[in-house]
């Protein structure tokens, strides 16, 4: 879908080639702005997405976990994937349509591809815990029904069962299955699936920022990312270098970036990520109940930290002096 370099001017430019994985590079894993009044903010959205494109990444994943789908209404749905592909240019819109629900999730599928979504990314379903089958029956019956490239989600600490590496390679031959976003914490499992979908034309994304670079290590092509929102030059210079073979300073990115991903997990995503936003100038820090605000005894802490980032190019901070203490997490 793009070339191995992102487009930002921090991307390491060296020793790129391009790839027949359909997904590559950094995908922000959006949220979604609210209004006072519990409304989506749909020209903060806008203004959100275009500010993203401009800073290079590679396409933008909307409601998904990030995004709050949990507690949006389908029409809601809907109304966001079209004011995201009508602000953007030039980049693919993968919409979160997943669901317990099989006929549910099928329905927002085909409802996201006539809103003009690129792709689909779902997570498998959720407090079911399906059987192998059952995981296989799901994703074909959408597959089947929707010509759009979709990508398997696979975060067991929200859904209570993790996908088993046979069953993704096995969905992996769907013509429709172009990907799997890793978010399991398991890396023996993320290395297995790829080793195993080498021959097939299906990326491994990362699904956890702070593993993000372990994964392009053993051949994942990019990252659906909640840091990307927040700070995505930075995210895009670490995954095109480590994608042009730079490890050197792909590290040096990665531990830049590590205080940040830590505070972001540190309570309950997108709680920190809609906070860091606000602190950006980039819509309120409202989400929707059951959720809550960040507690005020980690605002201060993050607004020091991204002051720090804000302050410094990338490349150029020395972690040990940004580190505030949090708990990572899975996307």
């Amino acid at each position: 879908m793009t070339d191995t370099t992102t487009t930002t001017p921090y991307a390491t430019q060296t020793d790129s080639q391009a790839t027949d994985a359909p997904f590559e590079g950094v995908y922000p894993a959006m949220t979604t702005p609210f209004t006072e009044d519990d409304a989506v903010d749909h020209d903060q959205l806008a203004a959100n997405s275009r500010y993203l494109e401009r800073a290079g990444v590679d396409g933008v994943v909307p409601v998904g976990s990030t995004g709050e789908s949990a507690t949006m209404s389908h029409d809601e749905h809907v109304a966001v994937i079209e004011t995201v592909r009508d602000a953007l240019d030039d980049i693919p819109v993968i919409a979160g349509t997943g669901s317990n629900n099989t006929e549910e999730a099928l329905s927002l599928s085909r409802r996201a591809a006539d809103a003009g979504a690129d792709g689909l990314l779902l997570i498998s379903p959720y407090y079911n815990m399906p059987e192998p089958q059952g995981f296989l029956d799901h994703y074909r019956t959408i597959a089947d029904a929707v010509d759009l490239p979709q990508i398997v989600y696979n975060v067991p600490s929200r859904t209570g069962r993790s996908i088993p590496a046979d069953v993704t390679v096995e969905l992996a031959a769907h013509p429709n299955i172009r990907g799997y976003k890793a978010a399991s914490g398991d890396l023996n499992l993320i290395s297995e699936v790829i080793e195993r979908t080498r021959d097939e034309a299906f990326a491994v994304l990362s699904g956890d920022d702070g593993l993000t670079l372990p994964v392009l290590s053993v051949g994942g092509t990019g990252t659906i990312s909640v840091v990307a929102n927040v700070e995505p030059e930075r995210t895009c210079a670490m995954v095109g270098a480590a994608l042009s073979g730079d490890y050197d300073r792909a590290r040096t990115l990665h531990h830049e970036l590590s205080p940040l991903v830590r505070e972001l997990f540190a309570e309950t995503n997108p709680i920190p990520v809609k906070e860091a936003m606000y602190l950006r100038g980039r819509g309120a820090p409202r989400v929707r109940s059951p959720l809550s605000r960040l507690s005020e005894g980690r605002r201060e802490a993050l607004r020091d930290l991204l002051a720090a980032y804000d302050e410094r190019a990338p490349g150029t901070i020395d972690p040990t002096a940004v580190a505030p203490v949090g708990t990572g997490g899975a996307e």
